[in-house]
Protein backbone atom coordinates (compact mmCIF):
# COMPACT_ATOMS: atom_id res chain seq x y z
CA UNK A 1 0.00 0.00 0.00
CA UNK A 2 1.44 3.12 -1.12
CA UNK A 3 2.39 5.74 2.18
CA UNK A 4 -0.08 8.30 2.24
CA UNK A 5 0.97 11.56 3.43
CA UNK A 6 -1.23 14.88 3.87
CA UNK A 7 0.05 18.30 4.29
CA UNK A 8 -0.92 22.08 4.18
CA UNK A 9 1.18 25.41 3.78
CA UNK A 10 0.21 28.33 5.48
CA UNK A 11 1.42 32.36 4.67
CA UNK A 12 0.12 35.95 3.85
CA UNK A 13 -0.16 37.08 0.12
CA UNK A 14 3.61 37.67 -0.83
CA UNK A 15 5.15 34.68 1.00
CA UNK A 16 6.07 32.65 -1.86
CA UNK A 17 3.65 29.78 -1.16
CA UNK A 18 2.89 28.93 -4.47
CA UNK A 19 6.87 28.85 -5.31
CA UNK A 20 7.16 26.32 -2.21
CA UNK A 21 4.41 24.14 -2.81
CA UNK A 22 5.43 23.67 -6.60
CA UNK A 23 8.70 22.13 -5.72
CA UNK A 24 7.33 20.28 -2.94
CA UNK A 25 4.92 18.70 -5.13
CA UNK A 26 8.13 18.28 -7.91
CA UNK A 27 10.40 16.37 -5.38
CA UNK A 28 8.31 14.78 -2.93
CA UNK A 29 5.28 13.75 -5.47
CA UNK A 30 2.69 15.40 -3.45
CA UNK A 31 -0.71 16.52 -5.33
CA UNK A 32 -0.98 19.96 -5.45
CA UNK A 33 -4.31 21.30 -4.62
CA UNK A 34 -4.85 24.96 -4.96
CA UNK A 35 -7.93 26.38 -3.21
CA UNK A 36 -8.05 29.45 -5.55
CA UNK A 37 -7.57 26.90 -8.53
CA UNK A 38 -11.01 25.37 -7.41
CA UNK A 39 -12.60 28.58 -7.06
CA UNK A 40 -11.75 30.10 -10.49
CA UNK A 41 -12.73 26.62 -12.12
CA UNK A 42 -16.52 27.13 -10.24
CA UNK A 43 -16.75 30.53 -11.48
CA UNK A 44 -15.47 29.94 -14.77
CA UNK A 45 -17.61 26.82 -14.95
CA UNK A 46 -20.52 28.71 -13.63
CA UNK A 47 -21.33 26.02 -11.49
CA UNK A 48 -24.17 26.99 -8.55
CA UNK A 49 -21.24 27.28 -6.37
CA UNK A 50 -19.14 28.89 -8.88
CA UNK A 51 -21.51 31.91 -8.94
CA UNK A 52 -22.18 31.99 -4.94
CA UNK A 53 -18.28 32.03 -4.97
CA UNK A 54 -18.17 35.01 -7.71
CA UNK A 55 -20.86 36.73 -5.70
CA UNK A 56 -18.51 37.59 -3.04
CA UNK A 57 -15.47 37.79 -4.72
CA UNK A 58 -16.64 40.52 -6.99
CA UNK A 59 -17.50 42.40 -3.83
CA UNK A 60 -14.03 41.81 -2.15
CA UNK A 61 -15.08 39.82 0.34
CA UNK A 62 -13.78 36.13 1.85
CA UNK A 63 -15.78 33.05 0.76
CA UNK A 64 -17.66 31.98 3.96
CA UNK A 65 -16.86 28.52 5.68
CA UNK A 66 -19.39 27.16 4.93
CA UNK A 67 -19.15 27.50 0.95
CA UNK A 68 -15.19 26.65 1.37
CA UNK A 69 -15.56 23.50 3.40
CA UNK A 70 -18.38 22.51 0.83
CA UNK A 71 -16.28 22.89 -2.55
CA UNK A 72 -12.76 20.86 -0.60
CA UNK A 73 -14.59 18.46 1.29
CA UNK A 74 -15.37 16.48 -0.95
CA UNK A 75 -12.61 16.49 -3.65
CA UNK A 76 -10.21 15.07 -0.48
CA UNK A 77 -11.93 13.02 0.61
CA UNK A 78 -12.22 11.33 -3.30
CA UNK A 79 -8.16 11.20 -3.01
CA UNK A 80 -8.04 8.50 -0.65
CA UNK A 81 -5.12 6.53 -2.60
CA UNK A 82 -3.42 10.34 -3.22
CA UNK A 83 -0.46 12.23 -0.65
CA UNK A 84 -1.35 15.98 -0.99
CA UNK A 85 -0.36 19.59 -0.46
CA UNK A 86 -3.25 22.34 0.28
CA UNK A 87 -2.35 25.78 -0.21
CA UNK A 88 -5.55 28.55 0.51
CA UNK A 89 -7.04 26.23 2.38
CA UNK A 90 -7.44 26.29 5.50
CA UNK A 91 -7.97 29.43 5.75
CA UNK A 92 -9.44 30.18 9.27
CA UNK A 93 -10.22 27.98 12.21
CA UNK A 94 -13.80 26.67 11.25
CA UNK A 95 -12.39 24.98 7.97
CA UNK A 96 -9.77 23.65 10.08
CA UNK A 97 -11.86 21.83 12.26
CA UNK A 98 -14.34 20.79 9.72
CA UNK A 99 -10.58 19.21 7.82
CA UNK A 100 -9.99 17.77 11.18
CA UNK A 101 -13.52 15.78 11.40
CA UNK A 102 -12.07 14.28 8.17
CA UNK A 103 -9.10 13.88 7.56
CA UNK A 104 -5.96 13.43 9.62
CA UNK A 105 -2.67 15.90 8.79
CA UNK A 106 0.32 15.10 9.13
CA UNK A 107 1.90 18.45 8.75
CA UNK A 108 1.31 22.06 8.59
CA UNK A 109 4.04 24.53 7.27
CA UNK A 110 3.79 28.52 8.11
CA UNK A 111 5.81 30.60 6.19
CA UNK A 112 6.93 34.08 8.73
CA UNK A 113 7.92 36.68 5.99
CA UNK A 114 8.84 40.12 7.28
CA UNK A 115 6.35 42.81 6.30
CA UNK A 116 9.30 44.83 4.02
CA UNK A 117 9.66 41.63 1.89
CA UNK A 118 5.76 41.44 1.18
CA UNK A 119 5.23 45.05 0.26
CA UNK A 120 8.38 45.14 -1.99
CA UNK A 121 7.32 40.89 -3.69
CA UNK A 122 3.20 42.40 -3.87
CA UNK A 123 3.82 46.04 -5.28
CA UNK A 124 5.33 44.17 -8.29
CA UNK A 125 3.22 41.30 -8.57
CA UNK A 126 0.60 41.22 -11.71
CA UNK A 127 -1.88 38.48 -12.07
CA UNK A 128 -3.52 36.75 -14.88
CA UNK A 129 -7.02 36.80 -13.51
CA UNK A 130 -8.09 33.77 -15.70
CA UNK A 131 -5.44 31.31 -14.47
CA UNK A 132 -4.15 32.75 -11.30
CA UNK A 133 -0.89 32.82 -13.32
CA UNK A 134 1.30 35.76 -11.18
CA UNK A 135 4.14 37.38 -12.13
CA UNK A 136 6.60 39.56 -10.63
CA UNK A 137 8.33 42.56 -12.32
CA UNK A 138 11.55 42.36 -10.19
CA UNK A 139 12.51 38.43 -10.61
CA UNK A 140 10.02 36.84 -12.77
CA UNK A 141 8.63 38.93 -15.30
CA UNK A 142 6.47 38.49 -18.55
CA UNK A 143 7.96 37.41 -21.93
CA UNK A 144 6.40 40.71 -22.80
CA UNK A 145 5.28 43.52 -20.73
CA UNK A 146 1.87 43.62 -19.44
CA UNK A 147 0.88 39.93 -21.36
CA UNK A 148 0.22 36.35 -19.67
CA UNK A 149 2.95 34.55 -21.06
CA UNK A 150 0.60 31.50 -22.05
CA UNK A 151 -2.80 33.67 -23.57
CA UNK A 152 -1.30 36.50 -24.36
CA UNK A 153 -4.27 38.40 -22.22
CA UNK A 154 -3.47 41.48 -20.14
CA UNK A 155 -2.02 41.21 -16.55
CA UNK A 156 -3.51 43.25 -13.60
CA UNK A 157 -2.35 44.31 -10.48
CA UNK A 158 -5.33 44.11 -7.54
CA UNK A 159 -6.07 46.77 -5.55
CA UNK A 160 -5.28 45.30 -2.08
CA UNK A 161 -1.47 44.34 -3.86
CA UNK A 162 -0.89 48.44 -3.44
CA UNK A 163 1.50 49.45 -0.38
CA UNK A 164 -1.76 51.60 1.06
CA UNK A 165 -4.57 48.13 0.99
CA UNK A 166 -1.51 46.13 2.04
CA UNK A 167 -1.05 46.65 5.69
CA UNK A 168 -5.07 46.50 6.61
CA UNK A 169 -4.71 42.88 4.27
CA UNK A 170 -1.72 41.84 6.50
CA UNK A 171 -3.33 42.13 9.68
CA UNK A 172 -6.46 40.64 8.28
CA UNK A 173 -4.27 37.51 7.71
CA UNK A 174 -2.40 37.33 10.94
CA UNK A 175 -5.89 37.99 12.94
CA UNK A 176 -7.79 34.86 10.89
CA UNK A 177 -4.57 33.01 10.86
CA UNK A 178 -3.45 33.11 14.30
CA UNK A 179 -5.80 30.64 15.68
CA UNK A 180 -5.32 27.74 12.96
CA UNK A 181 -1.49 27.92 13.84
CA UNK A 182 -2.75 27.81 17.11
CA UNK A 183 -4.54 24.54 16.55
CA UNK A 184 -1.85 22.88 14.53
CA UNK A 185 0.92 23.87 16.85
CA UNK A 186 -1.23 22.17 20.03
CA UNK A 187 -1.49 19.20 17.97
CA UNK A 188 2.31 18.98 17.11
CA UNK A 189 2.39 19.12 13.34
CA UNK A 190 2.80 22.85 12.54
CA UNK A 191 6.82 24.00 11.46
CA UNK A 192 7.35 27.83 11.57
CA UNK A 193 9.57 28.82 8.54
CA UNK A 194 11.31 32.88 8.64
CA UNK A 195 13.26 34.55 5.96
CA UNK A 196 13.48 36.91 3.05
CA UNK A 197 14.91 34.82 0.29
CA UNK A 198 12.62 31.43 -0.26
CA UNK A 199 15.56 29.89 -1.83
CA UNK A 200 17.14 29.37 1.65
CA UNK A 201 13.85 29.04 3.05
CA UNK A 202 13.07 26.14 0.52
CA UNK A 203 16.67 23.86 1.77
CA UNK A 204 15.15 23.68 5.36
CA UNK A 205 11.76 22.76 4.17
CA UNK A 206 13.24 20.51 1.74
CA UNK A 207 14.99 18.98 5.17
CA UNK A 208 12.12 18.18 7.04
CA UNK A 209 9.99 16.90 4.17
CA UNK A 210 12.89 13.97 3.34
CA UNK A 211 12.10 13.13 7.09
CA UNK A 212 8.87 13.16 7.66
CA UNK A 213 7.91 12.12 4.36
CA UNK A 214 8.40 7.90 4.80
CA UNK A 215 6.46 7.61 7.61
CA UNK A 216 3.89 4.76 7.61
CA UNK A 217 0.91 4.86 5.59
CA UNK A 218 -1.71 7.06 7.09
CA UNK A 219 -5.52 6.41 7.41
CA UNK A 220 -7.74 8.00 4.04
CA UNK A 221 -9.64 10.61 4.91
CA UNK A 222 -13.18 9.39 5.92
CA UNK A 223 -16.66 10.71 5.54
CA UNK A 224 -17.68 12.78 8.39
CA UNK A 225 -20.07 11.16 10.76
CA UNK A 226 -23.97 12.75 10.44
Amino acid sequence: MAKLFRAAIMGPPGSGKGTISKRIAQNFGLQYLSSGHFLREGIAANTEAGLLVKSYVERGLLVPDHIMTGLMLPRLEQLTSHSWLLDGFPRTSGQALALNAVCQMDLVISLNIPFETLRERLSDRWIHPASGRVYNMGFNPPCVQGRDDISGEPLIQHDDDKPEALLARLRHYKDVAKPVIDLYKSLGILHQFSGTDTNRIWPHINSLLSTKIHTPPLTACQPPMH
